[in-house]
């Protein structure tokens, strides 16, 4: 799936990309994190699984800054995020990309235009330039067939694919997803599930949020389970998948996999 287009991730290592040091977030009286320590390696998997209105989204919210968080420290490749000014925040989001559970597609532009857009605003990128890294994006997503069709006729799958084009188009170090499957029907999950299992092969650095157990189980590094804020329980997919230590976790799971 990789092409000349795409700059392909690092492999594998024992480096740090990211790291949380006990990072807390409150809305009101809401406590929603309550101190959450995480460390996501290059070229690894970690998924976050828990219920809903466990912090998860908020969890990925704050590691991009679009929520600033309340305590705690976030470390990119050793560097510390937390309090950037606004002008650096940019760059911090470019190197974090993001796919959100809605597609977030302008209706007015073509797949290729969705892609290319934020190249030439936020990268200056030429045009020329721009949609020739949108196309071969697109090919690498599945969708070199559909490169020129506006989102309305698109299936809900190829939307998120092209969401997720357009995500890879800013050169992400670490990519974020945000239960992106959550709002597809269920014969449209795997196409872009499938389209996550290629980048996890190719290195890409990946936290997801997600109740797909399946694919946790198969390309996840790292499976961490949150409730009311806290960290439940973590560590490889079988031991938290198959062997659960927390009640919690077994009760969560319990109803998931009965689905």
């Amino acid at each position: 799936m990789a092409d000349a287009t795409s700059q392909a991730p690092a492999e594998p290592s024992n480096e740090v990309m990211l790291k949380l040091e006990s990072l807390h977030k409150r809305f009101g009286d809401v406590h929603v994190l309550r101190g959450v320590d995480l460390e996501v390696h290059r070229g690894k998997v970690v998924c976050v699984l828990g219920p809903s209105g466990s912090g998860k989204s908020t969890l990925l919210r704050c590691i991009n800054l679009l929520e600033p968080p309340d305590e705690g420290r976030i470390f990119l490749e050793g560097e510390e995020i937390t309090g950037s000014a606004p002008r650096e925040l940019d760059i911090v989001r470019r190197r974090i990309g993001m796919v959100f559970q809605q597609f977030n597609l302008f209706p007015n532009k073509s797949a290729i235009e969705n892609v290319s857009l934020a190249q030439q605003r936020v990268l200056g990128r030429e045009g020329d330039e721009a949609r020739k890294k949108s196309h071969g994006l697109l090919e690498r997503v599945g969708l070199a067939d559909k490169v020129d069709e506006y989102p309305e006729r698109l299936s809900g799958g190829q939307q998120q694919r092209v969401a997720i084009a357009r995500a890879l188009a800013m050169d992400p170090h670490v990519m974020l997803f945000d239960e992106v499957t959550s709002a597809l029907d269920p014969e449209l999950i795997k196409e872009v599930l499938d389209a996550m299992r290629e980048l996890a092969e190719e290195g890409m650095t990946m936290v997801v949020v997600t109740h797909e157990m399946g694919f946790a189980r198969e390309v996840a590094d790292h499976v961490m389970f949150m409730d009311e804020g806290v960290v439940v329980e973590e560590g490889p997919p079988a031991e938290v998948l198959e062997h659960c230590r927390e009640e919690r976790t077994r009760r969560f799971l319990g109803l998931v996999l009965e689905r």
